[in-house]
């Protein structure tokens, strides 16, 4: 038997990279995967890509009426959430000394105001046994010159999943936190001007690593597996970190 089978899965910034490989991974497993992602041709190219048991829904995860929309979409057509994955995220780099507010405001806005206000807008389709990921970053603990708003915006969600598995605990919803380290995704091309520029920041980032690579968007998926299942039904309130090593050498 899959390991999801019948569940219901939302997984928010599921259009490309971490989310779509885990989107893809739940439908394996046998459940039914929304998906949302702010560009609807990336959103159909990944609905496609899927294939059966999934759906996408354009939105932005900063806008509190795009977040209702997708809820009362799922309220009306499946009645509940098994598995939230709040996977949503940007990254920009920017030195202290070069800030600005449009960078300040648009980190802030999709990281933490998204994670929070997703998360809120669902616990009416969350029930007993549920499942919350939030997906934070290896960056929430380190230093890096340039990641500042970045990182701080992923230790908010790392406290998040603290304080929510306090509170969510008596409904019987588990709240864990998934901690990645630099992975192969097309976030790297964003940190970017060129493509050159992107295979830089892959080739700086993999060196890094001591496993000297970086991580696979399947590897991630399948620690999140993990977390949406039920074989990790006494973990709670943990940050599992997928890193290659990074965090702890």
């Amino acid at each position: 038997m899959s390991k999801l089978d019948g569940k219901i899965a939302l997984v928010t910034g599921g259009s490309s990279g971490l989310g779509l490989a885990m989107a893809r991974r739940f439908t394996e497993e046998g459940a039914f995967v929304y998906i949302t992602g702010r560009r609807q041709s990336e959103l159909d190219k990944a609905v496609a890509s899927i294939g059966d048991n999934v759906a996408g829904v354009q939105g932005d995860v900063q806008r509190s009426e795009d977040i209702d929309r997708l809820v009362e979409r799922i309220r009306a057509e499946k009645g509940r959430i098994d598995v939230l994955v709040a996977n949503s995220g940007m990254v920009a780099p920017q030195l202290l000394a070069d800030a600005t507010d449009e960078n300040f405001d648009r980190t802030f806005g999709v990281n933490v105001r998204g994670v929070y206000f997703t998360v809120d807008r669902a616990l009416s389709l969350l029930g007993r046994g549920s499942s919350v990921i939030l997906v934070s970053s290896i960056a929430a603990n380190k230093g890096v010159p340039g990641y500042g708003t970045y990182s701080a915006s992923k230790a908010a969600v790392r406290s998040f999943s603290r304080t929510w598995t306090a509170e969510l605990l008596e409904r019987g919803i588990r709240v864990n936190t998934l901690s990645p380290g630099p992975f192969d995704t097309p976030i790297m091309d964003g940190q970017a001007d060129t493509p050159e520029g992107g295979d830089a920041v892959r080739a700086k980032w993999a060196a890094a690593v001591p496993m000297k690579r970086l991580g696979r968007p399947e590897e991630l998926a399948a620690a999140a597996l993990f977390l949406a299942s039920d074989e990790s039904s006494y973990v709670a309130g943990i940050d599992l970190i997928v890193d290659g090593g990074a965090s702890a050498l």
